[in-house]
């Protein structure tokens, strides 16, 4: 089967090179028929003959194939798009949502299911599967499972339409962000900018033909420069009002979309008796409902607005004194320059000096440093090999889907078990969609009924600074953050010990799944964590103790408007999805200036919804939609559960240990509040965040 249906094989290193868009429909139409025939037997069972291995167990292994080949695909929708394949995908997209859309709303699959989980064999089952058996029961019933006919024919159709609707949204951000280039050709423009973005926008210009001059994209590592340190107004002009247009205009602009995306989320959550989509979505996560997670949005809001207009204030005046202009409202595009110069002069700090501390081998190798330590694995990067075409297979690399791609496999330290094995992909391509993210391609499961471990395998992506010339990549303290953040999600996933997969590593609460990768970024701000990875890429030293004090005061400058700006995000997607009838039918920068009134600082130019180009609310049929709020509500956790490290040692590895067997290890296998109430021995406070922030 792994050469007639690459998609399909279950070869634990995937052979990428094989995966191309003439196999995309016979192998997805395959793994549709098997799971339907998987289905079918489960529904084929007498009723008197129920139990856990024919009903939910089947159900389980069921759809494996079908998720393993789709999962393949939408990976490298993300990673390596291509027309065909783009084509390919689409073609069986509606196949695909129709197929996942009819499983809860199939009757006859329903009542086997309902026969076995209000029969009194569920008593006998362990506590984890138990949970399998109401997450599953609980996940049918919010699908549809028990609407009558009329009802289950329209969610079908509304799910259907949502994965078509959101794949288009993200077709549209990708597409619109790489139509934008900007070359200059005259130097001068160029004053402010750092010699890293300079040297990169010149090589990126010549490798697109434009020898001798610099070229300038909406990806960050180009973008951000560009905003924070460019002293031609006009240079931040363009680029800012490029980035605000993202999916905008013309065929690819998402503000249809976002709306009726909206209206069929409002009009799923109706069919189910939910007052909104919030409500429906957040039942099974910490907020439990729409109104306590605005409530939560809008108490930390009150919290910090005075804090926050007080550095609005100051930043306005700080602009004035410097420039002689009355103080008032800023443009857009000067906002983060003037932000950036301040710090700069408040705290003699400029972030392009801890650059050559922050080579992203030194990171990544630091990183597996401080991991294996305190959580007690071994990680071991493995030969990687890129090929054009499957016939040039040979050897026994690990196959990698881009030449920069890395792979790296993770073993306990006591056993020696193999845990699991990842990818690690960094540096942004026209190709690839912006963010980072982590996934999953294959969960594990732990040795049981004398079964070897099964080893996870998982990715981790970014759009991180590219190397230049002859230097490595050298990467700014945010984008180390960033690394730091996706690996903790990925390690929520590789060391998971669920005997259910679908209960296992980040199937958890998205108010919760930011948790480990939170805490991570912590190990980024102390001095014993940092000096395993933070080392001049020439002479290997230390980060100077001056420069690192310099950081550290540096941290939390204008840190009520870093919160602000995710409060916004969390306000406007919650606002979007708990009062959805007061807002549909108007216009979307109307809209989006309501709601956000009091969230943002006055500006000389109003600006445009971002909400076009917001991949975490659009870009699938729920992903973090009415969940966005879950970034802060995560750094309450992350912020109170690092004060555990901090009192036994930010490298303690019993520390390390406890918290590896009470969250990471755990995934979904029970309550997550549990979770964190065995690690800590209490429930969360709210005081950590805003001493961490300097705000209270």
């Amino acid at each position: 089967m792994s050469q007639t249906h690459p998609f399909l094989a279950d070869d634990f290193q995937i052979r990428w090179s094989s995966l191309t868009p003439e196999h995309v429909a016979p192998d997805v139409t395959l793994a549709i028929s098997q799971a339907q025939a998987a289905l079918d037997a489960i529904k084929a069972v007498p009723e008197a003959e129920v139990s856990y291995d024919n009903t939910f167990g089947a159900l389980e292994q069921g759809t494996e194939a079908l998720e393993r080949a789709w999962g393949r695909l939408n990976h490298l929708d993300s990673v390596s798009n291509n027309e065909a394949q783009r084509a390919a995908l689409n073609e069986l997209l509606p196949a695909v949502s129709t197929f996942y859309s009819s499983i809860s709303l199939d009757g006859d699959l329903w009542k086997k299911l309902k026969a076995y989980a209000e029969s009194a064999d569920v008593k006998n089952l362990s506590p984890v599967h138990q949970r399998f058996v109401e997450e599953t029961c609980h996940d049918f019933v919010s699908s549809g499972a028990d609407l009558p006919e009329e009802g289950k024919k329209r969610m079908a159709e509304v799910s259907s339409e949502l994965a078509l609707l959101t794949q288009k949204f993200s077709e549209n951000v990708l597409d619109s962000t790489n139509a934008f280039e900007l070359y200059i050709t005259d130097e001068s423009r160029l004053s402010g900018l750092p010699e890293s973005a300079q040297s990169a926008a010149a090589e990126d210009a010549a490798a697109k033909g434009h020898e001798g001059e610099w070229r300038f994209t909406l990806q960050m590592p180009s973008l951000m420069p560009v905003l924070q340190h460019a002293d031609d107004d006009e240079l931040r002009r363009q680029v800012w009002s490029a980035s605000s247009k993202v999916a905008s205009e013309g065929e690819r602009d998402n503000t249809e979309l976002i709306w009726q995306i909206i209206k069929l989320r409002q009009e799923k959550a109706a069919l189910l008796g939910f007052t909104n989509f919030a409500d429906l979505t957040l039942q099974r996560r910490m907020a439990k409902d729409g109104a306590t997670a605005l409530g939560f949005v809008e108490d930390l809001h009150d919290r910090i607005e005075e804090a926050f207009s007080k550095e609005t204030a100051e930043l306005e005046a700080y602009k004035a004194e410097k420039t002689g202009e009355p103080a008032g409202a800023m443009q857009p595009w000067e906002v983060t320059y003037w932000a950036e110069k301040q710090r700069q002069e408040r705290y003699d700090f400029d972030d392009e000096v801890l650059r050559p501390y922050f080579s992203v081998k030194n990171v990544m190798d630091g990183m597996f440093a401080i991991s294996s330590k305190i959580f007690g694995i071994e990680i071991v990067e493995k030969e990687a090999a890129y090929y054009e075409s499957s016939s040039e297979v040979s050897g026994d690399a690990a196959e990698v889907w881009h030449p920069e791609c890395k792979f790296y496999e993770i073993y306990d330290a006591g056993n020696k078990e193999h845990l699991g094995s990842f990818y690690a992909d960094w540096h942004p391509r026209e190709s690839k969609r912006g963010g980072a993210w982590m996934n999953c391609l294959e969960a594990g499961l732990p040795p049981m009924d004398g079964q070897s471990r099964q080893p996870h395998l998982g990715l981790i992506i970014g759009n991180m600074t590219k190397p230049v010339g002859d230097k490595p990549a050298l990467l700014t303290h945010r984008e180390v953050e960033t690394i730091f953040h996706e690996f903790g999600h990925l390690l929520h996933q590789l060391l998971s010990d669920v005997p259910v997969k679908s209960l296992s590593g980040t199937n958890v609460p998205w108010d919760f799944v930011e948790l480990p990768s939170q805490i991570m970024e912590n190990f980024c701000w102390d001095r014993e964590s940092l000096d395993l990875f933070a080392r001049h890429y020439e002479t290997n030293e230390v980060i100077p103790e001056e420069l690192f004090k310099k950081l550290l005061a540096a941290r939390n400058y204008m840190s009520a408007t870093t919160c602000m700006r995710q409060l916004a995000f969390g306000k406007l997607d919650l606002e979007l999805h708990v009062n959805t009838p007061q807002y549909l039918g108007r216009d979307l920068d109307e809209v989006d200036r309501e709601i956000l009134d009091g969230y943002r600082a006055e500006l000389a130019t109003p600006t445009p919804s971002r909400a076009r180009s917001f991949n975490h609310l659009f870009s699938s049929p729920t992903g973090y939609a009415a969940g966005y709020y879950s970034y802060k509500w995560a750094e309450v956790l992350d912020a109170d559960a690092f004060t555990r490290f901090q009192k036994e040692g930010v490298m303690n590895e019993s520390t390390g240990r406890a918290f590896r067997d009470s969250v990471l290890s755990r995934g979904n296998s029970r309550p997550v509040d549990e979770s964190f109430r065995e690690f800590m021995g209490r429930d969360p406070d709210l005081t950590a965040l805003m001493v961490r922030s300097g705000l209270a």
